[in-house]
């Protein structure tokens, strides 16, 4: 989820999420009605919805010396609506990487990552044709945010990937791509080529599954990630 997501949501509805937020014992009705001003049915109807939604549960009641006063908290997904911002201290580790351990060390290590998490993702990947196994590893990038897609060029299956994860980390630091070459090649078993890429002005980033290895389980790729020009899709 993202801030984008949240913001879908009715302004009533966004600063109630805040205000569980702030609760984290979660918060009772008449405490809601007060931090938005809206009374108690309006507030019974917003939690209703985002308790459909996912996005909120009741919490453990709390004794009153009468009847027990249901809370409200956050679900997980609720506050995954809330950004967190890693670029920062993941683009500061890469540097530090780079000058204590050296390029090489740090392309290394991406692509270890990369297959190891690919390798994990191979359990689930249990199509064989060429054109499930495209479908296959596209549903795992989309699945990690990558709102990707299999789709048909140039007379063959490739994945678009219309979202970088890593977008403002890879611009700074190419060498993050290694990592999900790494991991779409670990997960499928074949090599795979770099058609297209956003950060280099393509429209997505755009890859081409090649031949399946020999029976071989997959390993990490060694070397220069491989990467072809761009052509024009058909």
């Amino acid at each position: 989820m993202s801030t984008g997501a949240l913001r879908q949501l009715g302004q009533t509805q966004q600063k109630l999420l805040r205000t569980l937020l702030a609760a984290p014992q979660g918060a009772h009705v008449e405490a809601l009605c007060a931090a938005l001003g809206v009374t108690h049915n309006a507030v019974r109807q917003h939690l209703t919805a985002l308790i459909r939604a996912g996005f909120v549960e009741r919490g453990t009641a709390v004794p009153t010396g009468g009847r027990p006063q249901a809370r409200y908290v956050l679900t997980q997904p609720g506050r995954d609506l809330f950004p967190r911002s890693y670029g920062l201290i993941a683009g500061g580790l890469i540097e530090g990487l780079y000058a204590n351990a050296g390029k090489a060390a740090v392309q290394a290590m991406l692509a270890d990552v990369g297959s190891a998490l690919g390798r994990a993702a191979a359990e689930r990947i249990d199509a064989v044709d060429e054109a499930g196994v495209v479908a296959a590893l596209a549903g795992q990038l989309d699945a990690l945010g990558y709102e990707a897609l299999a789709v048909r060029r140039d007379g063959e299956a490739q994945i678009e990937a219309y979202n970088c994860v890593f977008h403002s980390l890879a611009k700074a630091h190419p060498d993050v791509c290694r990592f999900d070459l790494a991991f779409m090649e670990a997960a499928s078993g074949r090599p795979v080529q770099h058609l297209e890429c956003l950060h280099r002005g393509g429209s997505a980033c755009r890859f081409r599954l090649g031949a399946p290895r020999d029976g071989a389980p997959p390993q990490a790729p060694a070397g220069t990630p491989r990467i072809a020009p761009s052509r024009n899709a058909q």
